[in-house]
């Protein structure tokens, strides 16, 4: 017993003293240049007053010795827009920064600007000296001027006089922004309109949105995180409500990244040259809705890119309605689905349909990107002409061949888009698409540009790209 004791205290008593004895690290000065993760930095787009995101750099040692870094600054000092924060502490200028052999140590960036330019470049360097060299990786980051609204419970945020948008600021809503009964809400060409997260901009009984965008100059509603992922997510804000009587008419305008893009309750849309896509639920959702679309784009939306309910009344003219929606297998993702009923709370209400589908692609990775559900005893008319279709006749709900009222379609042969994936979304048409040449002259007629301002009027093709 007595010699475990001898050993048990023997063993302490080395590892303690060979830890008082224990030399510390030696780090050298550095005699070969680092290497970094980035040379260029390059922060997504930032508002005025709105801190951003944090990114980092890495910067590596790719010496056999440890070595300690003279010093690591922001060429800007304390007046530069960006703040840095080298390896778990922050601040502008570091110096005698160790770092192991063969390792490498984060450096984390973030921008708090405080441009009041309407979209000016904020640029500066993280500057890394050493007797070997003095390096740099470059930060650049665009920041834009913005508008807020900002609205509570105990104070919402109305439009209570008509009002123009322009491009000079970026908008940016919290909570829920409303037009005010009979008013207007005009938004020109270029104008930005952010939500943050469950935002929506609501308008009012017999009020107006109107988007006067055009190509380049596109009218632009979307959430409020601008990083590139979020280009790809759904559900970053809610969506436009139209109340009773209320209109829309967007021309070149996106709206994508919500839950509903446009919401239209007994309201109407008139869609020109617009994109709509990545919605959680609806791309359109419309009960006893008026929609008249043409070059209308729409991709990826969890339930349907275009909801009918209620019936009403949908002229879709030279559109192409994918849906390639992958998120979520549990949504059916369908391009249209349309029925004349509307469940609202524990009220079933139905109404007469009228549809006419004219020139376009309705398309999907499912069996079928139409389904029409109509209901005993009440109007359901529609009229499909020279378009493609993803037709599963057992899960569509009508029938293609043998229908008067689906004339010179096309089912069940790929568009061959060129690119439908959400991150690299193009739907313009392969030389080799089935829908190429196949349009009727004299729909194209009404429509004679397409979405990017060529000339249809000759052979013209099927969807909003010629």
């Amino acid at each position: 017993m007595k010699t475990k004791y001898i050993l048990f205290f023997s063993f302490w008593l080395a590892l303690f003293a060979n830890s008082c004895n224990r030399d510390d690290f030696n780090f050298e000065t550095p005699t070969q240049k680092l290497s970094f993760s980035e040379d260029t930095l390059v922060l997504d787009t930032v508002y005025n007053q709105v801190r951003s995101e944090t990114y980092a750099v890495k910067i590596y040692n790719n010496e056999d010795k440890d070595i300690s870094i003279p010093r690591i600054y922001l060429e800007g000092g304390a007046a530069s827009q960006y703040r840095i924060n080298v390896d778990g502490k922050p601040g502008t200028e570091f110096t005698n920064v160790p770092l192991r052999k063969k390792d490498s140590l984060y450096v984390f960036v973030e921008i708090a600007p405080n441009s009041n330019a309407t979209e000016a470049i904020a640029e500066d360097r993280i500057q890394v000296e050493s007797p070997v060299a003095s390096q740099h990786v470059t930060l650049l980051s665009v920041v834009q001027d913005v508008e807020f609204y900002v609205s509570t419970a105990s104070n919402p945020q109305i439009i209570n006089q008509n009002t123009v948008w322009n491009s000079n600021k970026a908008k940016i809503i919290y909570g829920d922004l409303k037009v005010a009964e009979g008013k207007s809400l005009t938004l020109s060409e270029g104008t930005k309109v952010y939500f943050h997260r469950d935002a929506n901009l609501k308008i009012g009984k017999n009020a107006q949105l109107i988007a006067n965008g055009d190509l380049g100059k596109e009218v632009i509603f979307r959430g409020d995180r601008n990083d590139a992922r979020y280009d790809t997510l759904p559900k970053n804000w809610g969506g436009i409500q139209l109340e009773q009587g209320a209109i829309a008419n967007l021309n070149y305008s996106n709206i994508f990244g919500g839950t509903n893009a446009l919401y239209l309750d007994q309201a109407s849309a008139t869609l020109k040259n617009t994109m709509i896509h990545t919605n959680q639920e609806f791309g359109i959702l419309g009960i006893n809705a008026t929609v008249n679309a043409e070059n209308l784009v729409m991709n990826n939306c969890g339930q349907a890119c275009i909801g009918i309910f209620k019936g009403g009344n949908y002229n879709i003219l030279h559109s192409t309605i994918a849906n390639y929606w992958d998120l979520n297998g549990a949504l059916p993702g369908f391009g249209i689905y349309a029925t004349n009923e509307y469940v609202n709370g524990t009220t079933t209400e139905l109404g007469a349909l009228n549809l006419n589908l004219k020139n376009s692609i309705v398309y999907s990775d499912k069996s079928t990107a139409i389904q029409f559900k109509p209901i005993s005893g009440q109007i359901f008319t529609y009229f499909i002409e020279n378009s493609l279709l993803k037709y599963e006749a057992q899960n569509a709900g009508f029938n293609f061949d043998g229908n008067t009222s689906v004339v010179n379609s096309i089912q069940n042969q790929d568009p061959k888009f060129e690119n439908y994936f959400i991150q690299k979304l193009n739907l313009r048409l392969k030389a080799d698409s089935p829908a190429k040449g196949k349009a009727k002259v004299s729909t194209a007629a009404l429509v004679p540009f397409d979405i990017v301002k060529v000339n249809r009027t000759t052979t013209p093709t099927i969807g909003a790209y010629q």
